[in-house]
């Protein structure tokens, strides 16, 4: 088909040329031969007037020109592909579909680890990619290469809708030898306690729940640094020190590791996970069914499967 004197195919060729910035690159992800690639850049350079990649060095880069029209593109192919969804049959029993969701891994383990085990006998070829919360990831949402986004209440975007997919409690956590969880915590013995803080990158260097520590304006000793929710538990595990995270990762954990709970001895936020979908793929059936299991496990405070 095409539009303007554009053969329509070639946008996706486009889309593909300009993420890998490889003419053989792009040629293997599209299943087409090298030549077959050369010729759609040639036709795409013609119908612009613009090389649209140039060679820099031993790389090649996107023009101006280029980048600006791919940022349009990105969302014009997502558009395209929400038109589809919505009248494409979905079948959970049959389809081998792959859904890309950004989670962390507190979710990971909390949500999709009994998801994964449910859709093994609902929907067996389902595919599921979880990736880490990113800088880019709102950015991915918008150009369709993420399907959903589950993120704290302080991370989502203003640019798409969101729904609140449940709440979690934090609490402390620390070995079972502990001496400190004998008796009630005081806020005393938390802040001269060792702790365990998870770091989870340079945009957002320290988790929610350490971020509204920080707003008590009392500082904590810290022994160890993690990158990781699910490193935290074993962290204390055999030691004094203590650590905050969630509830019900917690409790996870405590069927695995000797560590025990306390309520924080103070008042303390809870958490809130929402979720996010591009408005224009909101009717996917795909999509829909997957989050309507995602809501499922949710909302169960105590999975016997898990």
């Amino acid at each position: 088909m095409r539009l303007k004197g554009l053969d329509l195919n070639l946008l996706l060729a486009l889309d593909v040329l300009l993420d890998e910035r490889s003419v053989s690159r792009s040629a293997e992800r599209l299943h087409l031969s090298q030549p077959a690639m050369s010729a759609a850049l040639r036709r795409l350079r013609e119908y612009f007037n613009d090389p649209i990649l140039k060679q820099h060095g031993k790389r090649m880069v996107s023009t101006p020109h280029a980048l600006i029209i791919h940022q349009e593109l990105k969302v014009v192919l997502a558009s395209v592909e929400a038109l589809i969804s919505k009248t494409a049959f979905f079948d959970s029993a049959t389809t081998s579909r792959k859904f890309t969701i950004t989670a962390s891994d507190y979710l990971a383990q909390v949500i999709f680890v009994p998801l994964i085990k449910h859709l093994r006998n609902v929907a067996p070829n389902i595919q599921l990619e979880i990736v880490p919360p990113a800088d880019s990831t709102h950015e991915l949402l918008s150009q369709g290469s993420i399907d959903l986004v589950i993120l704290p209440e302080q991370m989502i975007s203003d640019e798409f809708p969101s729904e609140l997919l449940f709440e979690d409690r934090f609490v402390i956590v620390g070995c079972q030898s502990n001496p400190v969880f004998t008796q009630a915590m005081t806020e005393e013995t938390f802040y001269t306690s060792g702790h365990v803080v998870v770091k989870l990158g340079s945009r957002r260097p320290i988790s929610v729940s350490d971020q509204q520590l920080e707003a008590h304006k009392k500082s904590r000793d810290t022994d160890i640094l993690v990158g990781s929710f699910l490193l935290a538990p074993e962290m204390v595990v055999g030691t004094d020190r203590l650590t905050v995270m969630h509830e019900r990762l917690a409790n996870i954990f405590a069927t695995r590791v000797p560590i025990v709970t306390a309520p924080l001895p103070f008042s303390f936020p809870s958490i809130k996970e929402h979720v996010q979908v591009h408005s224009a793929r909101s009717n996917d059936p795909g999509i829909q069914y997957i989050l309507q299991k995602i809501k499922e496990i949710a909302i169960t405070k105590t999975n016997p499967n898990i």
